[in-house]
């Protein structure tokens, strides 16, 4: 077990429960992870079934709900549990465990948003439809929570769209900020030749954890990622201006995330900017950008710089 505390991170090399029971109580403002899937891969060392699963949130969760501030967020980030028979979607499991963990509790835990991630590529079957997507649970501990919709909006296919009747008629219809993101995030995964691929295979991209935090947590803010594998959520955190805690129990990923916080740091990590896939016909008038609207995001980005 070894740890590294920096100005803005503190990484710990080794089994995140131990990390979770030295931590204090009502610390962190947001976790995000993505947890083992308990299916034997190279990056695990559980069993490969649905009780080794059960067991290593079983040992955690209690410290997690603990270590939360009441009006802070879990993101859960799962796919599936695949079998030769077999899937086992992974998030009903979780939602259970969070759902009886937060019984009898003053500041129980919310489902706000089951989030549907869908990418383009992956593995493809042949005795089934090719699994595109994964999901991310959001919960809130207690009713009152952050939530700052203004700095994840995106743009909008058609910004120049305006009412056709009623008393708004003529009127542009959407945000000037852009619109809400939805629970469908369309995210290009991390294969190949992605940009942020290291030697982890199941790396997530650097955009859904960086979504979740500036929605979800203020500036200056505490992020903590149990698994964090090759420090997604690190370098995410640390773009954002918060201050991030991870965990990973396997060296080689352990070194890796450490280079890229500290590339971030630097200002020299790669990541792909959370943009749109697909861009729409900039020559249609209802897909120019409304000078109003160019108005109000400028406006927006020189009060953030201050």
């Amino acid at each position: 077990m070894d740890s590294y505390i920096h100005n803005n991170f503190d990484l710990f090399n080794g089994d995140c429960a131990d990390k979770l029971k030295s931590m204090p109580d009502e610390s962190v403002d947001l976790v995000v992870t993505s947890p083992p899937y308990c299916m034997k891969k190279a990056y695990e060392d559980s069993k490969d079934d649905i009780k080794a699963f059960k067991m290593h949130h079983e040992e955690i969760l209690s410290d997690i709900y603990r270590v939360l501030k009441v009006g802070g967020s879990i993101c859960w980030q799962t796919g599936y549990h695949v079998t030769k028979d077999q899937i086992i979607p992974l998030d009903y499991i979780v939602y259970e465990l969070f759902n009886s963990l937060s019984n009898n509790n003053e500041a129980p835990l919310i489902l706000r948003n089951r989030i549907i991630w869908t990418f383009g590529h992956g593995l493809n079957s042949t005795k089934r439809f090719s699994g595109r997507h994964e999901t991310i649970l959001w919960f809130t501990k207690g009713k009152d929570y952050e939530f700052n919709l203004d700095d994840v909006r995106i743009p909008q296919k058609y910004p120049g769209k305006r009412y056709y009747k009623g008393k708004n008629k003529g009127k542009l219809s959407g945000n000037p900020l852009g619109k809400n993101p939805s629970d469908v995030w369309e995210i290009p995964n991390v294969k190949a030749n992605h940009i942020e691929k290291t030697v982890h295979p199941c790396q997530f991209p650097v955009s859904i954890p960086q979504r979740l935090i500036k929605a979800l947590t203020p500036e200056g803010g505490v992020v903590l990622d149990p698994y964090m594998g090759v420090g997604t959520t690190g370098v995410a955190a640390i773009l954002e201006k918060r201050h991030f805690i991870g965990c990973e129990i396997k060296e080689e990923y352990f070194s890796i995330a450490e280079k890229r916080l500290i590339d971030t740091e630097n200002g020299v990590v790669k990541y792909r900017k959370d943009e749109p896939v697909m861009k729409p016909d900039k020559k249609m008038a209802v897909a120019k950008l409304p000078k109003e609207f160019a108005l109000a995001r400028r406006k927006k980005y020189e009060k953030k710089k201050t």
